[in-house]
């Protein structure tokens, strides 16, 4: 069965990446531009695994996170920030929002997967090396 995976991202490049990749590994991937829909998305979707980008316009992914774990409907999906601007003492604070798993961007493409399959659980089709 396909993992659902929701994706927060506003930068159209990164969005098609994402979601080229996880759909390439069997995903069933959605994806939510606006910060200010992602809630009721993920409602909708309840998908196995959201990943966050942190630098949202309207409404941050830090805030965002927060509002999904304080959600009870929400709380328990998990949760994979991204970001590009990683600066010292962002890791922290995103995680203490509770995000379960924080990336830097640019991505390394196998680290992306481990990732998202150590949240979600393995991806069809992903063949590691050696």
């Amino acid at each position: 069965m396909a993992k659902k995976i929701l994706i927060v991202e506003d930068n159209e490049l990164n969005l098609r990446l994402f979601r080229d990749l996880l759909e390439a590994h069997g995903a069933e991937v959605r994806t939510v531009r606006d910060a200010r829909e992602a809630l009721d998305a993920i409602r909708i979707f309840l998908p196995q695994l959201v990943i966050m980008d942190i630098q949202l316009p309207h409404i941050s992914g830090v805030e965002l996170i927060r509002m999904m774990k304080t959600d009870g409907q929400l709380e328990a999906i998990p949760v994979m920030a991204v970001t590009a601007y990683a600066g010292k003492g962002d890791e922290s604070r995103v995680r203490e929002a509770g995000a379960d798993a924080y990336v830097s961007k640019p991505i390394s493409v196998s680290r992306f997967v481990l990732a998202v399959e150590e949240l979600a659980g393995t991806l069809d089709g992903f063949v590691r090396a050696g």
